[in-house]
């Protein structure tokens, strides 16, 4: 085996992986009014056929306040039924389905403001200039018995467990930084007091949902804004997590809901795998628990040397598998060659901004019911074909018709 870590089984708080390759939570905006669609189970089923022990979707929709229809919805039992068809649709493949816990907070992806916005504190978002409804304590301590009721349902559905995303500047980051938390009352002020949100939620989820159910986090690294979360700010924030909780592992993200938010998906432009010191630096504010490498990782060599020099326990990756969903089957028999490797063009990232559905300049059959390891029907009726034109479009034409 060409990458004997990467691709031997684990067991994360005692939940077997097949491996320790992860699908990072990456926007779809397949679901439909609140529902699962097919292109979203064949997204999510596709990636656990091609080699992923573990599949993080993308955020869901738990609480009842405003729900997007772009989300699929899990504030209400009789959601149940939607996310069994999810949960199948990976755990057959011997994959593990976690889903992501995030609300947007002040931040918007789409053009515009958002008046029904809430947020840790009445200050403007620095990309859509949103001033959220500051949330009062009861308020919060009320979503957090909701996102954990929410929980506990995913994991009646049969998922494997929840990440809960406190990065990008969405409202888990927001109580955390001291530059978005003004707030005075028992979540704001000291670093205590910032990070006890966060700490209230997962007691709160570990308490609503019996092992084995991995409750995940990912932590913002450096958010690059004036006054927010340095590196040392940031190992701090996972110090006093980890020793106030029952974490099953943690990851990193870089940027925030500002000028910085490119960050958390840096291009070619930079260098490869750019996180990947600091992230090995952030996990030694608690060695126990087990962590990601995450950021524009690309290739296997990447992903077997950060679990070898003691960076992660597993490695998370996003673009690289919306490009090739059998990533994993491809890289674990030794056709690198085959893989279609991710240039960042974020075209992806670009196609959810602007409310469509996600799409890949690289991948034309992403989320079709035979993704995996597709190839074209062979013709029964030889042809002579001319493509006029070498562009990204008519090498595809090209092979497809060879």
């Amino acid at each position: 085996m060409q990458y004997p870590r990467l691709f031997s089984p684990w067991v994360l708080s005692g939940v077997p992986l097949r491996n320790r390759l992860a699908h990072a939570a990456i926007l779809t905006h397949f679901a439909r009014d609140g529902k699962t669609t097919p292109s979203l189970l064949n997204y999510l089923s596709a990636r656990a056929e091609g080699g992923a022990a573990l599949i993080v979707m993308e955020p869901m929709a738990m609480l009842s306040h405003a729900p997007p229809g772009n989300r699929v919805h899990a504030f209400d039992d009789r959601h149940l039924p939607e996310l069994m068809l999810l949960a199948e649709a990976v755990e057959k493949h011997d994959s593990r389905l976690i889903a992501q816990v995030q609300d947007p907070g002040r931040g918007r992806h789409e053009v515009g403001r958002n008046d029904s916005a809430i947020g840790v504190s009445a200050l403007p978002d620095e990309l859509s200039w949103t001033v959220p409804h500051q949330l009062a304590t009861d308020k919060v301590e009320a979503l957090i018995q909701a996102w954990a009721t929410s929980c506990r349902r995913l994991q009646l559905a049969g998922f494997s467990g929840v990440e809960l995303s406190a990065g990008h500047g969405h409202l888990f980051h927001q109580f955390l930084s001291p530059q978005a938390n003004h707030r005075e009352d028992r979540y704001g002020g000291s670093l205590a007091g910032r990070v006890r949100f966060v700490v209230e939620l997962i007691n709160s989820i570990r308490s609503a949902c019996s092992k084995p159910f991995l409750i995940g986090i990912k932590l913002p690294g450096e958010d690059f804004v004036q006054g927010g979360i340095d590196l040392e700010e940031a190992g701090a924030i996972a110090r006093n997590i980890a020793a106030q909780t029952d974490l099953d592992y943690w990851t990193f993200a870089w940027g925030a809901h500002a000028n910085s938010l490119w960050t958390h998906l840096p291009g070619a432009e930079g260098p490869r795998a750019p996180y990947l010191a600091k992230i090995r630096e952030l996990r030694g504010a608690a060695p126990e628990v087990p962590t990601g490498a995450l950021g524009y990782i690309t290739d296997p060599v990447e992903a077997e040397s950060a679990l070898n020099d003691g960076t992660a326990d597993l490695v998370f990756l996003g673009r690289p598998l919306i490009v090739d969903a059998a990533w994993g089957l491809k890289a674990e028999s030794g056709r690198e060659s085959e893989i279609r490797y991710c240039v960042s063009c974020n075209s992806c990232w670009k196609a959810t901004v602007e409310g469509a559905h996600v799409a890949c300049d690289n991948n034309p059959v992403l989320a079709s019911d035979n993704e995996v390891l597709w190839r074209p029907e062979k013709t029964r009726k030889r042809q002579r074909i001319v493509v006029v034109g070498a562009g990204v479009a008519g090498l595809e034409c090209a092979w497809v018709a060879a």
